[in-house]
């Protein structure tokens, strides 16, 4: 991989101190809406606004924003609220749009970075021109794309650069609308440290209630900032409602984030910490698939029971025990650990049918 060429991000008049918070409506709805959440947000302190003016979606006849139309109104936001003003750009054509009103900040979202041939794209469209330019990670967890959407726009000239980490689609039913996955921007941040990543918590999240969280992990990582999706009145939002907050809430969540020193003497302190949360990260899938193995074991359950089948069967139970141990031992682990292990399982397995059975 070759060395990316980095200058600091800064914005004149504007203090980047950690956390950087840059908020805004998912998607511009109305002159008025964008005006009144940019003051809002302006009465709270942040300085940096952001809002979507083109909004890919995955099915047509979703909200698929409003487009150039709505630049006007992030214009508006420049001169009369004195915000910053950043937007995210798919294409060429919205490159030269955004820069045609004046947008300070440019960010490429999950599904076009996945895509070579749009970053490219973009990229050629950035060529001379000075703006920061914020890099999502892609849809899937993959970070040579990640990487290779960063190496395109530096080598167009862009040298102020950062990575949005906003979690990674999953088919996995988990508590978060995309998985935050965190041992991969960990990775970017130990391949890249001078590469400042800001974390997408409402993206991540999908729920408002967890943005706290998530935003309070990114900073226990010594993330950068913040890019949250914040809206006057989240219930009426066009898109994505149920992961904004208002500006006041933001206050709230954003003052609640505790600041921790990255270092611990001449040790990151981060380094057992990063190894820890990446066992945590595992534990987490270990127990929705033992989850989702126990929902199966009560549906088995119920058709026993349905019909007249005992609970217990002594071949299926050797079946199961003797190839998972031979899978298990490929793998190298022990054959106590594994006998322990599925006795576990099936134990838990057979009480569930037995409640079932029993009810």
């Amino acid at each position: 991989m070759d060395k990316l060429n980095l200058e600091k991000i800064s914005l004149p008049g504007l203090d980047l101190e950690r956390p950087w918070v840059i908020a805004g409506p998912c998607s511009a709805e109305t002159e008025e809406q964008v005006l009144e959440t940019a003051k809002q947000l302006k009465a709270e302190g942040y300085n940096i606004f952001r809002a979507g003016i083109w909004k890919p979606r995955t099915r047509p006849g979703a909200f698929e924003g409003v487009g150039t139309l709505g630049l006007p109104w992030l214009k508006r936001v420049k001169e009369e609220v004195g915000m910053y003003v950043g937007t995210e750009v798919a294409n060429a054509n919205h490159v030269f749009e955004a820069l045609k009103y004046g947008v300070d900040i440019l960010w490429i979202g999950a599904r076009t970075t996945a895509n070579p041939f749009a970053v490219q794209e973009i990229a050629d469209a950035l060529k001379g021109v000075e703006i920061p330019v914020l890099v999502k990670n892609p849809v899937n967890p993959d970070l040579e794309l990640w990487i290779g959407a960063l190496e395109r726009i530096n080598r167009a000239g862009v040298t102020k650069l950062a990575a949005i980490h906003r979690g990674f689609s999953t088919y996995d039913k988990t508590k978060y609308r995309n998985h935050p996955q965190w041992q991969i921007p960990i990775e970017l941040k130990r391949r890249i440290p001078e590469l400042p990543i800001i974390c997408d918590p409402s993206h991540i999240s999908g729920k408002s209630e967890l943005i706290y969280e998530i935003s309070q992990e990114a900073m226990d990582l010594d993330f950068d900032g913040l890019l949250i999706e914040s809206h006057r009145c989240p219930e009426k939002a066009w898109s994505d409602a149920s992961q904004q907050v208002t500006p006041k809430n933001l206050k709230e969540i954003t003052t609640k984030i505790e600041l921790r020193d990255p270092q611990i003497g001449e040790k990151p302190r981060t380094e057992l910490d990063n190894l820890r949360l990446t066992i945590d990260e595992l534990d987490t899938k270990v127990l929705e698939v033992l989850q989702k193995r126990m929902e199966i074991s009560e549906s088995i359950g119920k058709y026993k029971r349905d019909n007249n089948i005992t609970i217990l069967q002594s071949r299926r139970y050797d079946e199961i025990m003797n190839n998972r141990k031979e899978r298990g031992m490929k793998l190298g682990l022990s054959d106590e650990f594994l006998t322990d292990l599925f006795e576990s399982i099936h134990k838990e397995s057979v009480s569930r049918q037995n409640d079932i059975m029993n009810k």
